[in-house]
């Protein structure tokens, strides 16, 4: 079987059946996500710090494992990278599997628990990148910006299934807990994705015109893009980890709600507009998201009831939808094809960055300057972002 390769074929059909494998990355990612720090304060019984390094730890491995998953993209191609990332994520979780089946040796679980969280960053890294530039030696580089879109939908979409399945799993009752269960699982999907990502044709990467540039210089080429993107992630950076305890601050109920709206606000803008990236241009694109996203947070910023929060966390969600491809797009054009797994990975990093970073530091703007500049301060950071971007205007090709 060599996988619907056919030119008649749509591009969305072509696309379909490679992003599923970053669609059961992501799943794989959702699973733990509420499960893990329970995990480790309540059943193992260490503090809340080491329970937030436990989720942490998995970012900064996609951190540091995004340069290397796209230079070894450009050289080996993209069906290798795939299967590298999806037999990464399988490992974690059969790690998974064993700190739960080991719950009894705490410090033992503990360590295998924070070994899966490694592997599963690093799996992130090597399946999206792998089947982002997959895609687009499926469909051609024309198509990147629905390329990337689908690979978003398929990340969030991922997570938000993932995440209530492996809740729902951790509650049942096992002889060695249900983390047990959620591991399983976790390397099972990976595993059918791993038998099932055989039996398609690679694309086999793009000839050298000239040796690879430096990750560095990619990384200089890609800043001012990976900057305007910084500064969109840190509204979703807000909303993903500061809104249930702006509803807890405010004794409001319906946070889960709220965020059920960010993520379907998201899910639709990709569907709806991700063709205007070609139609009206990256820059276009990226401007108007961003002044949806700053009304988005003004709003919440200024809101004083529980729909009001609710109208804000989906405006904030429809601006931030389309950044990550209209950027993207222009990004990865800055280089030659023999370079876009670098630059894609380069870019990805700014995402990375912000996301890990804004929690911690909007922490801190709450204990400082309380609740009411918390979404203000991230406003001030997509407005910088709506400078650079018409900054970007000017930039030399």
């Amino acid at each position: 079987m060599t996988g619907p390769q056919a030119s008649s074929a749509s591009p969305t059909r072509r696309i379909l059946p490679v992003v599923l494998f970053n669609l059961l990355c992501y799943i794989d990612i959702g699973l733990p996500m509420a499960v893990i720090p329970v995990f480790v304060h309540q059943v193992l019984g260490y503090n809340t710090v080491l329970a937030g390094m436990a989720v942490s730890v998995q970012y900064l491995a996609t951190f540091a494992s995004r340069a290397g998953a796209g230079r070894q993209t450009d050289r080996r191609g993209a069906k290798p990278s795939v299967m590298v990332g999806l037999g990464m994520c399988t490992l974690s979780g059969l790690m998974l599997l064993a700190s739960g089946v080991l719950l009894h040796f705490a410090a033992l679980s503990i360590c295998l628990l924070i070994l899966s969280r490694v592997l599963l960053g690093i799996g992130e890294s090597w399946t999206a990148t792998g089947a982002i530039m997959w895609n687009i030696g499926r469909v051609g580089a024309g198509r990147t910006a629905q390329v990337i879109s689908w690979n978003g939908v398929t990340s969030y979409g991922g997570i938000a299934l993932g995440a209530p399945i492996g809740q729902l799993l951790s509650g049942l009752p096992m002889p060695y807990g249900g983390l047990t269960l959620v591991g399983a699982l976790s390397a099972g999907l990976t595993l059918f994705g791993l038998v099932l990502a055989r039996q398609y044709a690679p694309v086999p990467p793009v000839p050298a015109k000239a040796p690879p540039m430096p990750f560095r210089q990619v990384f200089m080429r890609v800043l001012p893009h990976g900057t305007v993107l910084a500064c969109g992630s840190v509204g979703f950076g807000t909303i993903s980890a500061c809104l249930a305890l702006f509803y807890a601050h405010n004794n409001w109920n319906g946070a889960a709600v709220a965020l059920a709206g960010f993520g379907l606000t998201f899910v639709m803008m990709r569907f709806l507009f991700a063709r205007q990236i070609d139609r009206r241009g990256g820059l276009q694109v990226t401007l108007i998201s961003l002044l949806v996203e700053t009304l988005g947070l003004v709003v919440l910023w200024q809101c004083s009831s529980v729909g009001g929060a609710a109208l804000g966390a989906a405006l904030t969600g429809a601006g931030f939808s389309l950044v990550f491809p209209a950027m993207g797009v222009l990004a990865v054009g800055r280089v030659g094809a023999e370079n876009r797994g670098a630059a894609l990975g380069a870019f990805s990093v700014f995402l990375d960055i912000a996301v890990g970073l804004s929690g911690p530091l909007l922490g801190l703007v709450i204990q400082t300057m309380g609740y009411g500049a918390l979404f203000l301060v991230s406003a001030l950071f997509t407005l910088a972002g709506v400078g650079v971007t018409m900054a970007l205007k000017f930039l030399p090709r």
